[in-house]
């Protein structure tokens, strides 16, 4: 499926990670009782950051990394039939791989 959407300046798209539906006791949850989760991966990435005086300076994060963001981070938006969130690079907390990398 193609992604039709791009984030501008210092915005990322990021798909949330699934989580396990049990517990470490083996006790299903279910789905209204589940946290969602704070991870995810990073589908697409904007130019990057605007300062004031017109200079565009390029994100620390690009598609493809994992990452962890704030519990009330990004908006909630579905693109393509898929849930995904829209955040600003400052709502990342930090990278937990980097394409196939662990930072």
């Amino acid at each position: 499926m193609a992604m039709t959407f791009r984030p501008l300046h210092d915005r990322v798209l990021v798909r949330r990670v699934t989580q396990d539906e049990k517990s470490a006791g083996g006790i299903l949850i279910p789905d209204t009782a589940q946290e969602k989760p704070q991870e995810g991966e990073i589908v697409a990435v904007g130019t990057g950051r605007i300062s004031e005086d017109g200079a565009v300076h390029p994100l620390d994060v690009s598609a493809g990394d994992m990452i962890l963001f704030g519990k009330w981070s990004g908006t909630e938006v579905k693109i393509d039939g898929e849930e995904l969130l829209i955040m600003k690079e400052s709502d990342v907390l930090g990278i937990i791989k980097t394409k196939g990398k662990k930072t």
